[in-house]
């Protein structure tokens, strides 16, 4: 493990800073040559000017085909909750009228008190479609050219405040689609993202966050290089601030991508990625409510989820834990079967911690597997959790799992409905 002198991009709107940096690193494939390409695939991408959301959602849709299957459905917590205001809510989801039927899709909230965040690992292109292994998965619907849109409808007919992203490999197309819709963000790639080890690949995968501009001013934004024992990893974090221009009130998003794999050393290794990542998210927020999202490729019984709910400075807690929370209904329940037929791929109804119980389920060379492993957790001395959306259930998914036709990731989006509390804990 030599020194290395690596230069960094971080953009914001047009503009990009570089720096050098002397760091030693864990890396990710060392013995393989790399193929250090850019980000040009989507050159030739171009989105119609003045669309509306539903217009997007349309143009995603014919940009993939009418004889493409549509998303999988997927419906929130509480259906009743009106926590946004008097708007019409169908399953939960505020809705426009995409067609003659109208289509779930959420409406615009323009409540400076309340923030709905998508978090989500949209699956690194040329991972998942050279180096993942899903076996299941048509090679067609591994394509860019299928799921590109498919991503974008997913983020855009949930209508968030905030897009929390991870294994972002093609960051330009998502500026430009998302930005149709006025959203601004940053990008942060790994040191030595594997997705560099292969060919044809469209440069590093890395983090991002997009928000609203007609929402939220940036005041500021940091990212990080995760230290383990005081040496970087491979893997990153960014924090930003964002400041609700109705209000004033400014909340520190994070979002981060914990090292994969599973192993003993490698537990104890994403502990201590813990570690700094609630030293470096603390330093941000600097006593602003927080609200960290991300892949953290732990379950909750590994010691990185209690390391971040015990981090006294932050005060944290998980989002969809606290929603399921309350005892669930029979309809409820139904969600949280994963099973498979005929063996032992089984999981309680839901966890001790009521965590959901898979935010992931794919099928790779050596089996399925089925676990929570992303997680979006937020200040509960500061914020209170309205809403989550839920998850398909097993026969929803289909026998094949994901990625498919119907849903372009290997991981399952989480968005959240936050509502700010006042300094004395009420709403």
């Amino acid at each position: 493990m030599g020194l290395l002198v690596r230069q960094m991009k971080f953009f914001v709107t047009s503009r990009y800073f570089t720096r050098h940096l002397s760091i030693p690193r864990m890396g990710s494939f060392n013995s393989s040559p790399k193929f250090n390409n850019e980000d040009n695939q989507d050159d030739d991408v171009e989105i119609p000017s003045g669309l509306t959301t539903s217009d997007l959602v349309h143009h995603c849709r014919m940009m993939r085909g009418d004889q493409r299957p549509q998303l999988l459905t997927r419906y929130f917590l509480n259906p009743t909750d009106r926590s946004f205001g008097p708007q019409d809510l169908t399953n939960g989801m505020r809705v426009l009228n995409l067609d003659a039927v109208s289509k779930i899709c959420s409406a615009p909230v323009s409540s400076p008190q309340h923030i709905r965040v998508l978090q989500w690992n949209v699956l690194s292109q040329s991972l998942g479609e050279k180096n993942d292994g899903f076996v299941n998965c048509p090679d067609e619907a591994l394509t860019w050219e299928c799921r590109k849109y498919q991503i974008v409808q997913e983020i855009i007919q949930n209508d968030p405040d905030v897009v929390c992203l991870q294994e972002v490999d093609h960051f330009k197309f998502l500026q430009m689609t998302l930005g149709s819709q006025n959203y601004e963000g940053v990008f942060f790639p790994k040191p030595d993202s594997p997705c560099l080890y292969v060919q044809s690949n469209n440069g590093p995968d890395g983090c991002a966050i997009f928000y609203k501009k007609n929402k939220f001013d940036l005041v500021t934004y940091a990212t990080r290089v995760l230290q383990v024992w005081r040496v970087q990893s491979n893997q990153v974090a960014i924090a930003a601030i964002l400041r609700v221009r109705q209000s004033g009130r400014e909340v520190c998003v994070g979002t981060t991508h914990l090292k994969a794999r599973h192993s003993a050393l490698l537990s104890k290794l994403r502990n201590e990625q813990g570690k700094d990542l609630m030293r470096f998210v603390a330093e941000v927020a600097a006593g602003r409510p927080v609200i960290l999202s991300g892949d953290f490729n732990a379950e909750p019984v590994e010691p990185v989820y209690s390391t971040i709910l015990n981090y006294v400075p932050l005060g944290l807690a998980s989002a969809y834990a606290d929603a399921l929370d309350a005892p669930l209904s029979a309809a409820e329940t139904s969600h949280t079967e994963c099973h498979r037929d005929g063996d032992s791929l089984t999981r309680p109804e839901i966890s001790a911690r009521h965590e959901p119980p898979y935010t992931t389920w794919k099928i790779r060379e050596d089996g399925e597997v089925c676990h929570t492993i992303d997680y979006v957790f937020y200040s509960k001395e500061k914020m209170k959790v309205n809403n989550c959306l839920m998850f398909p259930q097993d026969n929803e998914i289909g026998k094949d799992r994901v990625p498919s036709f119907q849903y372009p990731s290997d991981h399952f989006s989480l968005v959240c409905d936050f509502e700010f509390l006042d300094s004395d804990g009420a709403v």
